[in-house]
């Protein structure tokens, strides 16, 4: 059996442990445990077994060991981790990448029921329909306004309800009521807040971007500092093709409009003096149709009636 540690020994070893990890490791999550029970932690262990390691402990001694590991070593990017340790958080450190690790993590999820006192991470609505409670339980109801009626024996909600915003904590008539209809509103796990990675820390978020988000966020800001280097006319690598383009323009203009020119204007030139482009039907090869001549109408005499001749039926 191995001998117990004493507190001072525990320390040490922690310690030693969390350096080797830091000189083993370029890439660090830094994610928030509240609500996270030792099993679940466990099976996230299993789940990254392999290529990370999660890391667990008080705050001020992961910061006193990154401080004398910076001294000692020189590494003093390292130092940028001492601002995120802040609350219930852990550290896993991966050699993996960092978007399969996030998302392997986010799978660990449980549910868990509304605890009085706790903090709503999400809003709580509780849904219409029948309760399966009997009536002597319509008071629960009443306290926080849910509209009821009795359906069959029991109680059944009429409308959805929101119970509980999200920031608010939960009260004891909320938690009873929730329990009492089986509805476990919460899911917990470790959450990535801050991402390490060789110095440098940014936000969770970047690891969705892909490479067509990369490539039209590039472009977006090289389109502005074109825009702007050509309203100041600042020369830059965005602006130069578009200030060669605009300079070869000007000159262009003046060579058309005088006798002056230039290689690169010749052409447009010579462009410019070929005569008007005949009309289709001649391109097509096809002589024009002469006009049909228009035969002229003869207007026929009208034929002379009986009146006109000056005799009657009769005559």
């Amino acid at each position: 059996m191995a001998p117990k540690l004493s507190k001072a020994d525990k320390k040490i070893a922690y310690d030693r442990k969390l350096c080797q990890l830091i000189d083993d490791h370029t890439q660090i999550l830094v994610a928030a445990a509240d609500n996270v029970g030792s099993n679940q932690l466990q099976n996230i262990r299993k789940g990254l077994r392999g290529d990370s390691v999660v890391l667990m402990g008080k705050n001020t001694m992961m910061k006193r060991s990154i401080r004398i590991h910076a001294e000692k070593t020189g590494n003093t990017d390292i130092l940028n981790l001492i601002p995120l340790l802040v609350g219930n958080v852990g550290l896993i450190f991966t050699k993996g990448d960092l978007k399969e690790v996030r998302e392997e993590v986010a799978k660990y999820k449980v549910g868990a029921p509304a605890r009085v006192g706790l903090v709503a991470p999400i809003d709580v609505v509780v849904p219409p329909g029948n309760t399966g409670l009997d009536p002597s339980q319509t008071s629960f109801f009443q306290v926080l306004n849910i509209p009821t009626k009795i359906n069959k024996g029991t109680v059944e909600i009429i409308t959805p309800v929101e119970l509980i915003k999200k920031g608010e904590k939960v009260g004891s008539s909320e938690a009873a009521l929730l329990s009492k209809l089986g509805i476990r509103p919460f899911s917990y796990g470790l959450i990535v807040l801050s991402v390490y990675e060789s110095g440098s820390v940014f936000s969770p978020e970047v690891l969705d971007l892909t490479e067509d988000d990369l490539v039209e966020k590039f472009a977006m800001g090289v389109s502005m500092v074109a825009s702007l280097s050509l309203a100041i006319t600042y020369p830059t690598l965005a602006a130069a093709p578009h200030m060669f383009i605009n300079a070869y323009k000007n000159l262009l203009s003046v060579a058309v409009e005088t006798d002056y020119s230039f290689p690169q204007a010749d052409k447009v030139k010579e462009y410019l003096a070929w005569p008007a482009p005949p009309v289709a039907a001649a391109d097509s090869g096809a002589a024009p149709a002469a006009a049909a001549p228009v035969e002229e109408k003869k207007e026929e005499p009208a034929e002379e009636s009986d009146d006109d001749m000056g005799f009657s039926l009769f005559d």
